[in-house]
């Protein structure tokens, strides 16, 4: 028997169902839509756990992730939301101005146990200090090769938006 609203399939056999590619794809949007209500029913029972405010206070705006799509370092992006100067992170983190500012820099990735003390004063998990594409400073997203003039070009995150 065939659930009420699941599209009819076109053929069945013992372990495959075939079925019409818009009915494919009204499927997997429902899908999608049930996931996205499933994370936003989350986020507001956590808010009503813990108090909106708090919980707002973990949440980055999307100027926040686009410069982290952008390969600003994470760090720099999660200090600046909560406030704190290079020279106040390093204290409380009991780790040296100059290495911080090198991890925000890109030029050190930071040890797991410098992130994991970052990660402790800026109250987020450490995964959230590890940068999303290439390490900061340095190009993401797609990059091509051109043949006239041997270079080549990178399309960061957020040349892509709207393409």
């Amino acid at each position: 028997m065939i659930n009420k609203g699941l599209p009819r399939p076109v053929a069945e056999t013992g372990t495959t169902v075939t079925l019409r590619k818009r009915d494919w794809r009204a499927l997997a949007a429902r899908l999608e839509d049930r996931d996205d209500l499933a994370a936003v029913i989350a986020r507001r029972l956590h808010e009503a756990k813990v108090g909106k405010a708090a919980a707002r206070r973990d949440y980055l705006s999307g100027e926040d992730m686009r410069r982290i799509l952008d390969d600003e370092s994470p760090v720099r992006v999660w200090r600046e939301k909560r406030g704190l100067t290079q020279r106040a992170l390093a204290e409380q983190a009991e780790i040296s101005p100059s290495y911080l500012a090198e991890i925000e820099t890109g030029r050190k990735p930071g040890s797991a146990d410098a992130l994991r003390r970052l990660a402790g004063v800026l109250g987020v998990p450490m995964e959230n200090l590890v940068s999303v594409g290439s390490p900061p400073g340095r190009a993401a997203g797609r990059c091509q090769s051109l043949p006239s003039d041997r270079s080549r070009r990178c399309v960061r995150p957020s040349d892509m938006v709207g393409s």
